[in-house]
């Protein structure tokens, strides 16, 4: 007699962001429990257990998932393999809004959930710890073409200072209210251009012309 087949898993990861985003979306709030979660899905809990450890850790992932999503965009991209640095931080930025753009609604809903910023950080630690990497292995790369030790950078400064420019663009493109964010494509090619600016010691004209884009964006 031959062994019964296993059953496959009805559930899986993407199934699960989906549901939880589209409930957040229907209902105004998030899912009370994984046991009324689960219902709503028609699954066993035990389904749930399996690929998450709480529905915390799904919004969490949430972000992962936009910044895996945005990775596997930009290197579909037969040239990205060519671009320098500062391109491929622009390329990852752009793309990565471009992401949030199709998911707005829930991301409004998810951080404006929370108006004291320190309570947003923990769903975003997760991406942090990705962006974080993504930064590293690109100043990394760029020490390695730098023969003089004087001019190669700190990774780990590097690395914390992508990781507040997302914060700053994530606050800014939340405000932002022009046709096709374009503001906030704006402020990605100059903060951007700025970073690599003061990491390579080039002149100062575009930290000004930053300043400057900052401050009319204020006072708008």
């Amino acid at each position: 007699m031959s062994a019964a087949k296993k059953k496959a898993p009805s559930l899986n990861r993407q199934k699960v962001f989906t549901a939880y985003m589209t409930s957040v979306l229907e209902t105004g709030q998030f899912p009370a429990s994984v046991y009324k979660f689960c219902k709503e899905l028609e699954v066993e809990e035990s389904e749930f257990y399996q690929l998450f450890g709480s529905l915390e850790s799904v919004r969490e992932q949430v972000w992962t998932e936009f910044y895996d999503q945005t990775i596997g965009r930009i290197q579909k991209d037969k040239n990205y393999e060519s671009y320098s640095n500062r391109e491929k931080f622009l390329s990852f930025f752009y793309t990565f809004f471009e992401m949030l753009a199709l998911n707005r609604s829930y991301v409004l809903f998810v951080l404006g959930s929370e108006p004291n910023p320190a309570r947003q950080l923990p769903q975003l630690s997760g991406l942090r710890k990705k962006v974080r990497g993504f930064a590293r292995v690109l100043i990394e790369e760029g020490n390695e073409q730098k023969q003089s030790r004087i001019t190669q950078q700190q990774p780990a400064l590097f690395s914390e200072g992508a990781w507040v420019q997302m914060l700053f663009l994530l606050r800014f493109w939340m405000k932002d209210d022009s046709a096709g964010f374009e503001k906030t494509d704006v402020a990605i090619e100059k903060s951007v251009n700025t970073i690599f600016d003061i990491f390579d010691n080039t002149p100062l004209e575009r930290i000004l012309d930053f300043g400057k884009f900052l401050y009319k964006e204020h006072q708008s």
